[in-house]
Order: structure tokens, then C-alpha cells, then sequence
């Protein structure tokens, strides 16, 4: 079980943690706390597998946990995962430039905006996990991702 919840959930944990934390290695010990939990007390679902909504909420709950453990700016590193591809040298520059650009304009966004972004728009994460994930009710789901994204567009026609 816990093979198939790594294999299966370990790259969406860190992104979200990493979205939170805001920085690798504490995201990493996110990553990891959380997998810990999941072996330990995770429901599964008919096909006997870690349900991703559970999974994201706990490594929400737990990165939001270290960060106030821990007291340490959570801004000093705002670096995302990037998704391997295979893209040319040129176009490989042009999206660093435009990934920066994001990133500076998801650190204008408050946690929550910004974790709503990362779950739905790089996570493809239903609106219904979502909501199960961060415990909101489904209408304030939608309203407050269609705020984030609106706030995401402010930020980055200022960059433009």
C-alpha cells in the first residue's frame, strides 16, 4: 500500500507542500510525514488505494503544521517543482522566463489562493476533492479559486 501511495501521490504531495512551505527540504519532510500518516491510518478506496483527496489534505494539515512549528519566513525560497519535458534549448528559456513570472505572481496570491491554484490549475484536481482536501464546502471552492485566479491575472499583466 504504501509503494502504490508514493507512486501514486508523491509528486502532487510535494507540489502542493512546496506551494505552502516554500522550501524544498521542508517540503520534502512534508512529503514524507505525510506518506508516514498514509501507512499508518489512510481509508482505502474499492481498489484498495490511498484516495488523493485524503492524501492532500493531510499534506496540507502538516505543512501548515511545520510552518508553524517551525516560525521561519515561509517566502524565502519561491521555487516550484518544474515538469520534466522535451522542448528545445529556446523554448526551454522562454518558459524559465514565464515559469519566474508565475512564480513571482503566486507570491502576490495569500496561502489558500495560491494553494487552490496549485491543486486545481498543475494538480487537475476536482473541484470535489478539492473541497475534501482543504474541508471547504464546494460553493466556496469555486468562488474562492475563480478569486485566485483573477488575482493570479492582476499579478501577472503587472509583469507584463
Amino acid at each position: 500500500m504504501l509503494r502504490a501511495a508514493i507512486d501514486q501521490h508523491a509528486a502532487v504531495v510535494y507540489r502542493l507542500a512546496l506551494s505552502i512551505v516554500r522550501d524544498p527540504s521542508l517540503a520534502d519532510d512534508v512529503v514524507q510525514e505525510t506518506l508516514i500518516k498514509a501507512w499508518r491510518s489512510a481509508p482505502l478506496d474499492a481498489e484498495g488505494l490511498v484516495p488523493r483527496a485524503w492524501m492532500t489534505k493531510v499534506a496540507r494539515n502538516t505543512a501548515i503544521s511545520m510552518l508553524r512549528t517551525r516560525r521561519e519566513d515561509p517566502m524565502a525560497d519561491d521555487r516550484l517543482p518544474e515538469r520534466a519535458s522535451g522542448v528545445t534549448p529556446a523554448r526551454t528559456v522562454e518558459g524559465r522566463a514565464a515559469l519566474g513570472e508565475l512564480r513571482t505572481a503566486l507570491d502576490h496570491l495569500d496561502q489558500d489562493a495560491r494553494t487552490l491554484i496549485v491543486l486545481r490549475e498543475i494538480d487537475g484536481m476536482s473541484y470535489e476533492e478539492i473541497a475534501t482536501a482543504m474541508d471547504l464546502p464546494l460553493p466556496t471552492v469555486k468562488t474562492r479559486l475563480f478569486r485566485a485566479r483573477q488575482q493570479l491575472k492582476r499579478a501577472l499583466e503587472g509583469w507584463q
